[in-house]
């Protein structure tokens, strides 16, 4: 199921994408005598329950929708499906090999694996949907630069989970733009070069887990004005989820709703020779096998 968050009439609504059209799940399950929650948090927090319900309304009316519940895809504007993740977004760092390589040649990180997962935090205020404007501030950076990640939403809370258990704890996917501006890293912390508002584009909605048979096994490319710069595939993410979710569950209760953006593949902007960079009318869109396509316009401020 492909679910998303969505714009009617200046509120946010939960709904499902059916074939081309958004269903609205708060005004179909009323039509089918059900009750579901209104948010994406807190559909995901109420699931498998919810998403069992969602799942038989979808199936019973698929092709006969009740007046007033679809409308077509392309006449909606998507929000990020959770538009202020709980925690904002664990960031995970230097998780694909030959991204840490480039690393080491362009940034001055370490050539070699890291020996844990490096983790940080983008906060909630830096998620913005599909289709709206990733800010470039001159004044800030001008070396500002894409990471095309895979985001995995977790569905329960977890504490001290095993990574054999780890994948029971994920209730879908995303996609997640790891917008970074290089110059603007302060004693070597990430926070602010990442963190900034609207350098975390997520969506266009979140997949379920039941739909990726293995999300470690996903093609992914991302290109600027159409010209390819990243172009990899899942397989090559050093740190598994299953890894990521353990290590981060060891300290960290993780919550339905959270967010883990899994690391960036080669092909990052500051990699290329000379360095290229995001800037002012640029349009960045990202596609992930099983999942979509992230599309993000620049805009200077």
């Amino acid at each position: 199921m492909k679910l998303v968050t969505y714009q009617r009439q200046n509120e946010d609504r939960l709904g499902a994408v059916v074939d081309d059209q958004v269903i609205d799940l708060v005004d179909l399950a009323k039509a089918g005598g059900k009750s579901l929650p209104a948010t994406m948090l807190e559909f995901i927090q109420q699931s498998p329950a919810a998403l069992d319900t969602a799942r038989a309304l979808l199936a019973e009316h698929q092709n006969n929708w009740p007046a007033n519940v679809s409308q077509p895809l392309a006449d909606t504007r998507l929000l990020a499906p959770l538009p202020r993740p709980p925690k904002g977004i664990f960031g995970v760092g230097l998780n694909y090999a030959k991204h840490v390589d480039e690393s080491s040649r362009t940034m001055d990180t370490d050539a070699n694996m890291p020996t844990h997962p490096v983790i940080f935090v983008k906060p909630a205020t830096a998620v913005i949907g599909p289709n709206e404007a990733i800010e470039h501030n001159p004044r800030i950076t001008q070396q500002l630069d894409w990471e095309a990640e895979l985001g995995v939403v977790m569905g329960r809370k977890a504490r001290g989970v095993s990574e054999d258990e780890a994948m029971d704890y994920v209730f879908g996917y995303t996609i997640v733009n790891d917008v970074s501006a290089r110059d603007a890293r302060h004693g070597g912390q990430w926070c602010f070069a990442k963190g900034q508002d609207t350098y975390c584009p997520m969506g266009p909605w979140i997949v379920t887990a039941d739909e990726i048979e293995d999300p470690h096994n996903l093609d992914l490319k991302l290109t600027i004005n159409g010209e390819e710069k990243q172009n990899s595939n899942t397989k090559y993410m050093y740190f598994k989820t299953p890894r990521l979710i353990s290590h981060l569950a060891s300290g960290i209760t993780l919550e339905p709703g959270d967010v883990i953006a899994t690391g960036t593949p080669e092909g990052v902007g500051i990699s290329y020779t000379p360095p290229q960079f995001m800037s002012d009318g640029d349009v960045c869109e990202i596609t992930f096998e099983g999942i979509g396509t992230l599309r993000n316009p620049v805009k200077e401020i």
